[in-house]
């Protein structure tokens, strides 16, 4: 296993990241501790959670399994998302971040969180609030790192520079989605995150499912996310990207390696990303992922897979330049 410092905390991680979202849900709890132990077993140490995960049932198994080796896991979870009917059981105001973060401790079963998350961005909430309440947890040793997930660059950085103005904790790990069909992540966050030293912890590497070869060009399919949950169909319901997908799983064939392992491998290449973020309903899925840490990517093949779905403008538009 490769190890890799997360962003400037100094911390060592492992450099794929197992995301437990499946833990209680499509994975019972005898099947997530096969997959917590054999994470573990090829060296992960990164484990990546939410509070809104099966309804909080996520935490708790995880909690469960990291019981014996705490200190060994970097532990991750997440907070925003709304998690009750009643009008302040969401978003990112001290208050509710107070309230949640207790709950997510109890659930795991910890004193600490590693790095907590800002599930999105609230727009309701002052960025100077979101900031002094991560900062007060930071103290009280009850997180020891903010991040944040599904923010734009433009809204890290005014975070950072919040931060910096007031003596506060600074955003240290982002977790934007990012693969081979939905590059958005390259035009200004992860250029960004490298140039600040932010660890960056992509999600859904394979696409929901679109990047295991599983899906014809035209999204014909017997099963699958794609076409069982209505939140991937619509994220992913572009002809475009089944196009993208058709001839990447043929190229990953002609290498002789399975299109999950080499999308997984692929978002792992990238310079600025610290650990992908892997999950699995169960551990043959598994096992298809965790073989990307064999995969010998050279900067001429990372090239070559890159052309087989289309490259984001620049930020500032201006085409012409991105050939110089």
């Amino acid at each position: 296993m490769d190890y890799r410092i997360l962003g400037r905390t100094g911390v060592k991680v492992s450099s794929l990241c197992f995301g437990t979202m499946s833990f209680g849900d499509i994975a019972d709890e005898a099947e997530s501790a096969r997959m917590f132990h054999r994470c573990r077993q090829v060296g992960i140490n990164f484990f990546d959670c939410a509070n809104v995960y099966a309804g909080g049932r996520s935490e708790e198994i995880l909690g469960e399994l990291i019981a014996d080796c705490r200190d060994e896991i970097v532990l991750t979870t997440k907070v925003v998302s709304r998690t009750g009917d009643d009008v302040n059981q969401g978003g990112a105001s001290r208050r509710h971040i107070q309230i949640t973060v207790e709950e997510s401790l109890k659930r795991l079963n910890t004193d600490r969180i590693d790095v907590y998350f800002l599930h999105h961005y609230d727009a309701e909430t002052p960025v100077e609030e979101m900031l002094r309440a991560l900062d007060d947890l930071v103290r009280q040793g009850k997180i020891l790192y903010p991040a944040v997930s599904n923010w734009a660059a433009w809204q890290v950085m005014k975070a950072q520079g919040i931060a910096a103005r007031g003596g506060l904790a600074r955003i240290e790990c982002l977790q934007p989605m990012y693969n081979l069909v939905k590059r958005q992540a390259e035009v200004e966050i992860l250029p960004m995150a490298r140039n600040e030293e932010i660890g960056v912890i992509p999600y859904s590497p394979l696409g929901g499912g679109l990047l295991t070869g599983k899906y014809a060009a035209d999204g014909r399919a017997d099963a699958g996310r794609l076409i069982e949950n209505q939140m991937y169909s619509r994220r992913y319901g572009v002809a475009d990207y089944y196009q993208s997908a058709a001839d990447f799983a043929v190229h990953a064939r002609e290498r002789d390696t399975q299109p999950a392992t080499l999308a997984v491998a692929w978002v792992m290449a990238h310079p600025a990303v610290t650990a992908p973020i892997i999950g699995a309903r169960n551990l043959q899925q598994l096992e298809s992922s965790l073989a990307a840490l064999d995969v010998a990517m050279t900067p001429e093949w990372y090239d070559e897979i890159a052309a087989l779905s289309p490259s984001p403008p620049p930020a500032h538009d201006r085409l012409e330049e991105r050939a110089n």
